[in-house]
């Protein structure tokens, strides 16, 4: 058995009249994340993971914000194009842990159907995915609400 472990990181800045999507969950709030996608940061954290552990380079080489076609693009349809990646590569997906830090908003009560959802597109079982959030205490750019950061690190196994 061939087992691989990857990490990924992402950050997008909050701006207005964007809408906060995380984990493919739109969270109502009045400021959203800036991007050429959706700006998913927890999806793109993911991503990053499954494709670092493969040495496949990143989300930004795949799917490049100066391609229009990517322009709003749906980040869990990207998170299903880097698993068709990995099972090209003959790997399958172990786990995944993920945290999101956020001083605002409470991200508790969404984080059930950001699991669902990444499950989903990975086509896993809902144990093998965790996700979750915590503030910086009001230290850095996060703790100041002036952007959002997440963190992955996944398991990807060839039996």
């Amino acid at each position: 058995m061939s087992i691989r472990i990857g990490h990924g990181y992402d950050v997008h800045k909050l701006v207005e009249n964007r809408d906060l999507i995380i984990g493919g969950v739109n969270i109502p709030h009045h400021l959203g994340l800036l991007g050429h996608s959706d700006a998913d940061v927890l999806l793109h954290a993911i991503s990053d993971s499954l494709l670092g552990a493969l040495a496949l380079g990143d989300i930004g080489k795949h799917f490049p914000d100066t391609d229009e076609q990517y322009k709003g693009a749906d980040s869990l349809e990207l998170l299903a194009c880097v698993y068709e990646l990995i099972k090209e590569n003959g790997y399958e997906v172990g786990n995944i842990d993920a945290t999101v830090l956020a001083q605002e908003p409470k991200l508790s009560p969404y984080i059930p159907q950001m699991r669902l959802n990444i499950a989903r597109a990975l086509e896993v079982e809902l144990d093998r995915i965790s996700v979750t959030a915590t503030t910086e205490e009001g230290l850095g750019f996060t703790g100041e609400k002036k952007g959002i950061a997440a963190h992955a690190v996944c398991l990807v196994y060839k039996k």
